[in-house]
Order: C-alpha cells, then structure tokens, then sequence
C-alpha cells in the first residue's frame, strides 16, 4: 500500500494539468477493457459551475442538521456513527479540516462525536445502535478517523484508531472477511469492503496491518466474484450478481492493493452495463451506496472509464437534489443520502488521501 500523503491545498485553475489521451475504445466495446493509467479532465472542468452550487447546498444542509453533540443522522439512524462519518467525509472532501475552513469546527466536531462513543474494545458505535449490525459503522467511522490522523497526526486520534483497526484485524474470519457484528463466524462483501478500506486508510496513515490481514481479505474477495464479472453477497449464496455490491468488491480489490489482473477488467466491465441513466436509477435500491462505490472504482480505472462515468453520474445527482439542499434517502435518512452525494460528487477535488491514485 501507498504511504499517506497529506491534504492537498486548493489550487488555482491555472495550476491544474489537463493530460490529453489518445483514443480509446467506448466502454464496453468488444475491443475489451482500455484502462489508461492517466487522468484526461481535470477536477476543475468536471466539477460544473451547477455541480459545485449543488455541492455548496448539500454542505450546508448537512451543517445546519449537524446536533450539538457532533453526530449527524434522524429517524432510526439518528446520532449514527456511520452517517455521521460520512458526513465528516463529506467536509473533508471540499478541503476542511479539524477547525480549518468553512466547515472546520463540524468536521471537528464529528470526530469527538466518534471519538466519544469508541468503546475500549475498540468497536466505534452508538449505544443505541449496538445491536443494529455495527460493523457497518464501525468501519466507516474507522476510515474517517484514518483520514483525519493522516492529516493532523492527533495522539487522541490515534490511540483510538489502533484500537479500532485491532478489532477489525482480530475479527476477520476464516474465509478471509467479516460480518454485522464484531465476531469471527462469518462474512459477506458488503461489510468486508468496510473493513478492508478502513484498513487501507489507517494503513495508509501509518498503523500497522498484518499482510495477511490484507492477502485473506484478497483472497476472499476474489471467490465471490461471479463469471459475469460481478460479486455474490456470500461465497454460499450462488452467483446472483448486483450492481451496488459488485461495485463495492471491486473498490475491495483496489484498496487491497489490487489495481489490474482478471478480477478488475471483468468488474470494470460488470459495472460499465449499469452506467448511469435515468429512471432505473433513480429506482434502485441501494442508490447511494452503489454509487459511493462505484465512483471510486471508475476514478481507480481512469480513461475512459472515469470519462464517461461520472458525468452521467454528477447530472444524475443534480436532478436528484432537493430544494433544501439535500438528497434524499428513504431507507436510510436524508444526511446520509446527502453526504453519499458530496463524497461522489467532489471525488475530482482528490483531496482525500483513500481516493487518491
């Protein structure tokens, strides 16, 4: 894994380098995976006028929904560690640190709320929420706290990090991955990508991870890929493959250190018949967690791939935002949905040192 680099300032437009491609074949084109390790378009150019007024308005709400104790989320997931890591992503995303920018003091604010509720085993969650599948939000809020200690080296952050990563390191099971709760019985994709990113931020960051911590998780990975280049939630459910989880398996491989190879043109692949494009969706169960994923997966691709995904992705979202400011998210809540949002949407800012190539 790469060593941490440190939050990028904002630079001028002048500053940034537009490197021009050579052509390649459309995304899935019989010609077969082209995967040009350069990035054509610049964040700048990317990032509309429309796209960072949209941006500017999901921050705010998430801002004015922020409680006085730092958590964000309402309804069942309310003071959740996950939403509110998200949304802590989601400012670090536009270049706020703790108590530096706009945004400063509630990135700040969201770190002592997860700060605040890591238990002495390490495990990150909300009393409330114990019981309610918490290696979803123990993940997230680990790769949250990651980020921020990559950027200010806090002894506070760190102590509680290690703690964090140790008990996603002393949980993996022996398929290789890891399940709702914090035990080694058994495991599916979802909750495993989770835990591999979280360990490649902290990793990143400079915590210790056992490389065969990272090899098992690979390795698991990869069995649950099905021949249609997509991922099964379980090595024992059959081949059902879904776009939202085949998007977070692949962004698995990537943060495992797994960039190309057979696993990663067939997923590419997978994913580009599901490119973004209209009513279905706007349907779909899973919106904006496959979207989450499916992002970073094209921003890893590159070319073409990034090229054609994430324009339709960014004019999607705009359609999709509510005149508050937010992106709404029936099954889970509206900070959710809005932070899911921004994270996707700033992803060309690069400002996030798991994002980055």
């Amino acid at each position: 894994m790469q060593a941490h680099q440190r939050l990028r300032p904002v630079v001028c437009g002048a500053c940034v380098l537009a490197l021009v491609l050579s052509p390649a074949a459309p995304i899935g084109s019989a010609a077969g995976p082209t995967i040009p390790k350069t990035v054509e378009t610049s964040g700048l150019e990317l990032i509309t006028p429309q796209a960072q007024q949209a941006i500017n308005r999901g921050l705010e709400y998430l801002a004015n929904s922020q409680q006085d104790d730092g958590s964000l989320g309402s309804s069942n997931y309310r003071r959740h560690v996950a939403v509110t890591a998200l949304g802590g992503m989601a400012f670090l995303s536009a270049g706020n640190t703790p108590n530096r920018g706009k945004y400063g003091q509630n990135v700040e604010r969201a770190v002592q709320f997860i700060l605040n509720n890591t238990d002495r085993n390490g495990l990150i969650t909300n009393p409330e929420h114990r019981q309610l599948n918490p290696m979803y939000g123990h993940g997230f809020a680990t790769l949250f706290l990651a980020e921020v200690y990559g950027m200010t080296h806090r002894p506070d952050i760190r102590d509680k990090l290690k703690l964090a990563v140790n008990l996603i390191v002393n949980t993996q099971n022996r398929e290789g991955g890891w399940r709702y709760f914090p035990v080694r019985r058994e495991a599916d994709v979802s909750v495993t990508v989770c835990q591999i990113m979280a360990l490649r931020a902290a990793r990143n960051a400079g915590i210790y991870v056992p490389k065969t911590t990272v090899e098992q998780c690979i390795k698991y990975v990869k069995q649950c890929q099905n021949p249609d280049g997509g991922f099964s939630y379980q090595l024992l459910t059959g081949p059902q493959s879904i776009w939202p989880r085949s998007a977070a398996g692949l962004v698995a491989l990537y943060s495992a250190g797994i960039y190309e190879g057979r696993e990663i043109d067939r997923g590419l692949k997978y994913l580009v018949d599901h490119l973004p494009r209209g009513e279905f969706f706007r349907n779909e169960a899973f919106y904006f967690y496959g979207h989450y994923y499916a992002v970073q997966a094209m921003w890893h691709a590159g070319g073409i791939y990034w090229r054609q995904w994430f324009p339709a992705i960014r004019d999607e979202l705009l359609n999709r935002q509510s005149q508050n400011g937010s992106w709404q998210d029936q099954a889970i809540c509206s900070e959710y949905g809005t932070a899911m949002a921004c994270i996707v949407l700033q992803m060309p800012n690069n400002y996030l040192p798991i994002f980055q190539r």
